[in-house]
């Protein structure tokens, strides 16, 4: 997987944006809200996602993962290299993260981006 792959992936989904966000961190919103951070000057790039509350322990047990810096409390899991997952497990993550937070989006904006 590529940051490219990543991108069509999350640009694919309803009302996306990206932007660069704390310098090099390509970043990608819906509602202007992040759901998904890459480092893609990392060497080998690198992504943070969301995951459910009741999931995170699970995740961070599974090769790559480990709790985001910062924001982990908040059950933001780290992948140390995004070519540790395929094409099916991105695209499960990304909307996974996704839904975590268009969930908490208010009624107006998702109303505006078509959810």
């Amino acid at each position: 997987m590529t940051i490219e792959d990543i991108q069509s992936i999350c640009l694919q989904l309803p009302g996306v944006t990206e932007e660069f966000k704390l310098g090099d961190h390509l970043c990608f919103n819906v509602g202007g809200k992040t759901f998904l951070f890459t480092g893609p000057d990392s060497v080998p790039p690198t992504a943070s996602v969301k995951v459910p509350d009741d999931e995170f322990e699970g995740t961070l047990q599974k090769e790559c993962f480990s709790p985001q810096a910062y924001i982990g409390r908040y059950k933001w899991v780290h992948i140390a290299n995004i070519s540790c997952l395929n094409k099916q497990e991105w695209e499960f993550y990304i909307k996974q993260s996704y839904r975590l937070i268009a969930e908490k989006l208010p009624a107006k904006i998702k109303k505006q981006i078509g959810l």
